[in-house]
């Protein structure tokens, strides 16, 4: 606190307090460039948190710092391996929102396959998110996955919204990726796309478990 006032004038200090200023939560805040959501705005989990809003599409990706080392743990429900909410809390794209919807993720020709980051920069931080949860299967088995999918609107390379998601429980070695969360992305897509659920809804669901997701949402 001493710094802040060193800084801030004291006019201009007492105005904030006086405006009642509240600190946002780590992991909430809309980070430097990302821009406005708009209609999109993200939707909450849990007890009302906000999902993070990403930088969204970038023509140059690069590397994103990963948590640190061993500091990420897996959930399991229903034996199905999830990811650690505090390593792994999701974010969505500024770029799509409910009023978008038909020129981005529900557009003909498809969408992720022009914002999704090169194999060259994934590669790099599936290793270091691997070592951030202790992963110790094989690299091929293990999917570096979107928490919130591409085709969900979920951010395409920020660190909050990647984690390497292990082989379903029962997966044979040598199979390649093949889990069980992916049927249930495009199910999402499906119902976002054909307005029986809303963008926020769906993203809200896959953040709080994705094993869960189509029954909360009566899909099922």
């Amino acid at each position: 606190m001493r710094s802040v006032r060193r800084l801030v004038p004291p006019v201009v200090f007492a105005c904030l307090l006086l405006a009642g200023c509240k600190s946002t939560s780590l992991g909430t805040s809309t980070p430097s460039g990302s821009g406005n959501p708009g209609a999109g705005a993200p939707g909450t989990v849990g007890s009302g948190r906000a999902i993070a809003v990403g930088a969204g599409p970038q023509k140059h990706y690069t590397v994103q710092q990963q948590p640190a080392a061993g500091t990420c743990h897996y959930r399991y429900e229903h034996g199905e391996p999830l990811e650690d909410p505090k390593c792994t809390p999701g974010a969505i794209s500024p770029a799509v929102t409910q009023a978008n919807l038909k020129s981005t993720i529900c557009r003909k020709g498809g969408y992720t396959s022009g914002v999704r980051p090169s194999a060259y920069v994934t590669g790099k931080e599936k290793k270091l998110n691997a070592a951030s949860y202790d992963y110790t299967g094989s690299m091929s088995e293990g999917e570096y996955d979107h928490l919130i999918s591409l085709q969900l609107g979920g951010d395409p390379n920020d660190y909050r919204n990647l984690w390497v998601e292990p082989a379903d429980p029962g997966h044979k070695a040598s199979q390649g990726i093949n889990n069980k969360k992916d049927p249930v992305e495009t199910k999402l897509h499906t119902a976002v796309c054909s307005g029986r659920v809303s963008l926020a809804a769906a993203q809200r669901a896959i953040v709080i478990d994705w094993t869960t997701a189509l029954s909360r949402l009566h899909l099922q």
